[in-house]
């Protein structure tokens, strides 16, 4: 442990980074509350979408590599926003007309249109509580509803109508002139139709925790601001929830970063301390998009896990976090192979290298071993060439080029085959397009035919691959690459594919002179 903590206090890993500037907060003293924490915000407005786990994973990664070089114990806490009112009916769920009635009630006060759990609200912390699971996590879930009415938000709520002229002096800054003349940090729930009201106080008294306001229809209303009875404006709660929970870190998408200074100051006039923040880019569609929850695009969890496994997500949310990066189905199988060719370096690398790779931080340092024999591209290209239609057909070849694999010995590669047929089927398949040879490319697959006919040199993938690099010389194709794209566009109906040595020695040298002699001769 004392070499790996080493290695991690100069690692230039981005948890390790952000864990070590964490570890800084306590320098002088170990947190009062025993222990350093952690969290997440979520908003349960529409159907959990793949940010919101990107950013759980992402401050667990965090809160593993803080394991790593501190021995303060860590609490990761999963908050809930669920307390807010329903300002649009999100498209991607059923029963917009009913939805439509409940507008501005408290999440947690919406029927739930699916009809299994007590509210929307419910509903949807339902489906991010199963998401996590799904990955293990370790965490508390906290809901807003329940927070504000148990009292466990009561002091901080107080506190804050007692600095309620402080607290307004921030936000008024931030907001335009005619926003300010409506604008109050409390948002009163209706006692009668339960609506979230955005509505200006008429007075806030500190002495009694109570606020006056007149409704929408002008009657005069004076509530408590403890016990649920009013929420916090967004902004204001962000900074809150830091002040009452004693927050240590924080990490939320950039469109938060410009009111990083909002929330910082809100806790700091409600007794807190601001924590450490971490402000990643946002994920986009294939077509540039932000990813939405409300609009439904771009990939969901289950989507991904539709055609590849846990571990090449979080391996996809691990890169560069600072960067946008578009998420959609085309790169899931980079996201498998790159992943899996970080497990077979991990294996031979020191602590200092073991704690740059990503897949440390993926598994908290407990890294199984890759079994993948094949790679998950080639799985595809093969997939496409064999019209398989389960994973028993890629099997087929798998063992002849690997004698020793099996579904049982090698438990990723059989999960792997059955993905690859599942994305071959659904991506692959419909987006095919063949293309017929020019006299060049022609004339160079008779002739890469013909040696194979002959070719006595077994599966060697490596040998394979110098004989299909001769052909393309010998054949004049400058650059080489065209050599290959044409190899991919005539016999793979694809832009891009394997090395083609490899693919040979998995698919057979005889199949692979039927696959030229059938595309050659094929009306296209």
């Amino acid at each position: 442990m004392t070499n790996l903590r080493d290695a991690a206090m100069t690692s230039k890993a981005w948890p390790f980074e952000e864990a070590r500037a964490l570890l800084k907060r306590y320098e002088d003293a170990p947190p009062e509350k025993g222990y350093v924490l952690f969290e997440t915000g979520y908003g349960p407005s529409g159907l959990p979408h793949i940010g919101t786990f990107g950013e759980v994973l992402r401050t667990t990664m965090i809160r593993r590599a803080f394991a790593v070089i501190s021995d303060i114990p860590t609490r990761l806490i999963c908050f809930s926003d669920d307390l807010d009112g329903m300002r649009k009916v999100p498209g991607n769920v059923p029963q917009q007309d009913m939805l439509k009635e409940h507008m501005h009630k408290p999440l947690t006060s919406v029927p739930d249109p699916f009809g299994a759990y007590e509210s929307f609200g419910h509903y949807n912390n339902a489906m991010l509580r199963r998401f996590l699971d799904t990955f293990g996590f370790e965490y508390e879930f906290y809901s807003a509803r329940e927070f504000y009415r148990t009292g466990q938000f009561d002091e901080i709520l107080l506190r804050a109508a007692e600095r309620y002229d402080a607290l307004m002096a921030v936000m008024l800054k931030s907001l335009r002139e005619e926003r300010q003349e409506t604008y109050s940090i409390f948002l009163p729930i209706h006692p009668e139709t339960g609506r979230v009201l955005y509505v200006p106080m008429k007075n806030v008294d500190a002495v009694r925790g109570e606020v006056t306001f007149d409704d929408e229809d002008g009657r005069e209303w004076t509530l408590p601001v403890t016990g649920g009875n009013v929420k916090l404006q967004w902004k204001p709660d962000f900074g809150a929830r830091w002040a009452a929970l004693d927050v240590d870190f924080e990490m939320y998408g950039k469109e938060h970063a410009t009111n990083t200074a909002i929330y910082d100051r809100i806790c700091e006039i409600l007794g807190g301390r601001k924590p450490n923040h971490f402000s990643y880019e946002l994920f986009l569609d294939e077509n540039g998009q932000k990813i939405s929850k409300s609009s439904g695009n771009g990939i969901s969890i289950d989507e991904w896990l539709t055609y590849a496994a846990t571990e090449s997500l979080s391996y996809f949310m691990y890169q560069k976090p600072k960067t946008a990066k578009r998420m959609h189905f085309d790169v899931i199988p980079k996201a498998v192979d790159e992943y899996h060719q970080q497990l077979r370096a991990y294996a031979d690398q020191d602590d200092a290298g073991r704690v740059n790779n990503p897949v440390f931080h993926i598994h908290g340092g407990d890294v199984p071993v890759s079994d993948m024999v094949v790679p998950f591209a080639m799985l595809l290209n093969l997939a496409s060439v064999s019209g398989a239609e389960d994973k028993d057909t890629l099997w087929g070849f798998i063992r002849r080029y690997a004698p020793d694999a099996s579904a049982e010995k090698n438990p990723q590669m059989d999960q792997a085959a059955g993905f690859a047929v599942r994305y071959y089927n659904d991506f692959v398949k419909p987006a095919k397009t063949y293309r017929a040879p020019s006299d060049q490319e022609r004339a160079a697959l008779q002739d890469l035919a013909a040696r194979l006919r002959v070719w006595d040199g077994g599966l060697d993938a490596e040998a394979l691959q110098t004989m299909v690099f001769a052909v393309g010389n010998d054949h004049g194709f400058d650059p080489l690459r065209n050599w290959f794209t044409a190899l991919y566009e005539v016999l793979l109906g694809a832009s891009q594919g394997p090395r083609f040595g490899g693919f040979i020695a998995l698919y057979g040298v005889d199949e692979t002179v039927a696959l030229i002699e059938a595309q050659l001769s094929a009306e296209v």
